[in-house]
């Protein structure tokens, strides 16, 4: 009996990706390990932020970084650090108000539209960073820095390749939120803010714990700019962002880990867990076709999508693919949450289906 047994929960075959509501996919043993680990003493959580700045500096090239609880609570912060910068009592006021500005119908907002939009009241511009996002970040990047605004990319699920650790940054961006949770492979509950200096520093001023005296604090050098405030906010927006110590280490093996992975080498991986679903499904009348992008897909072609969902959704275990494509009676299988043994599950399920 596993622990998800022991609770009452099933488990689930996860083919639609390293997605949130299906927990994320799967750790590697020195991630788990070093987790393990971590939970066995306490440290000062600014001084471990800082040794993750360190790791997150050398991997992306950022001046500085922080391990959040999620790339949702990355942007959160970084949006916070954007708006309050190092003044204490702004960092008080937050939440203030926040805009969107975008074009209509098929195209985005084009550069000059941007530039238009920027009022003396814009603290930065958001950045949502996919292969086909326009117009180009460095575009955006120029028109923000002529106006000396900060631009925050949410860069959550853009990994692979890994050298987008290091793009959205070499672009101009001043703040990039990665995902930790899913190719990176760390905890779901993970996230990574990377970028300025400055900005990293006040977005850890309001996620950490403030309940102390201000003459008792002391921050590491990494965050040295936090000794120029003139006093301690009070506890800040990012609170509830809390990250843990064992998140916070994980994320960082898992990092590490993934820098150190060939990209054609993880590539090679996720295929060959596809071609095992195709030869565990040989006989299916079910059309199967890889798809070669970043992360390789297989999508699955039939009559109605609908119903071969919800009958995979059926098996025992359950398989659940991404559906977002069933009006054109095609579902998908991503590999990255799933093993190779699970591929010859979900063959067999295809073949006998």
């Amino acid at each position: 009996m596993n622990v998800y047994q022991r609770f009452g929960v099933p488990t689930v075959i996860n083919a639609a990706g390293t997605v949130t509501r299906l927990s994320g996919g799967h750790m590697h043993a020195h991630v788990l390990a070093a987790m393990r680990d971590a939970a066995g003493a306490c440290v000062d959580m600014p001084t471990l932020q800082a040794g993750a700045s360190r790791v997150i500096a050398r991997v992306t090239g950022a001046e500085a970084g922080i391990v959040t609880s999620g790339a949702s609570a990355a942007l959160l912060l970084g949006a916070a650090a954007c708006l309050a910068g190092l003044d204490s009592a702004r960092m008080n006021r937050l939440p203030d108000v926040a805009d969107r500005y975008s074009g209509p119908g098929v195209r985005d907002a084009a550069p000059w539209e941007i530039e238009a939009a920027i009022t003396p009241r814009t603290a930065a511009i958001c950045y949502l960073a996919q292969p086909q996002s326009r117009p180009a970040l460095a575009e955006v990047t120029t028109v923000a820095h002529a106006h000396a605004l900060p631009v925050l990319v949410d860069a959550a699920a853009q990994l692979p390749p890994k050298d987008n650790l290091r793009r959205f940054l070499a672009d101009g961006a001043d703040l990039v939120a990665f995902s930790g949770g899913k190719a990176i492979g760390g905890p779901q509950a993970s996230g990574i803010l990377a970028g300025r200096a400055d900005l990293i520093a006040s977005a850890l001023m309001q996620l950490v714990d403030l309940d102390l005296y201000p003459d008792t604090w002391n921050p590491p050098d990494e965050f040295a700019r936090l000794r120029q405030l003139r006093g301690l906010p009070q506890h800040g927006i990012g609170r509830s962002c809390k990250v843990g110590k064992e998140e916070i280490i994980g994320l960082l093996v898992a990092l590490e880990r993934f820098a150190a992975t060939d990209d054609a080498a993880r590539h090679t991986a996720w295929h060959d867990i596809l071609r095992a679903i195709v030869a565990a499904a040989d006989g299916t009348s079910v059309q199967l076709a890889i798809v070669d992008r970043a992360v390789p897909l297989l999508e699955l072609r039939t009559p109605d999508a609908t119903v071969l969902a919800a009958r995979l959704a059926a098996h025992d275990p359950p398989i659940l693919c991404s559906v977002g494509r069933r009006e054109e009676n095609v579902l998908v299988i991503s590999p990255a949450a799933l093993t190779m043994d699970q591929a010859t599950i979900i063959g067999a399920a295809l073949r006998a289906i």
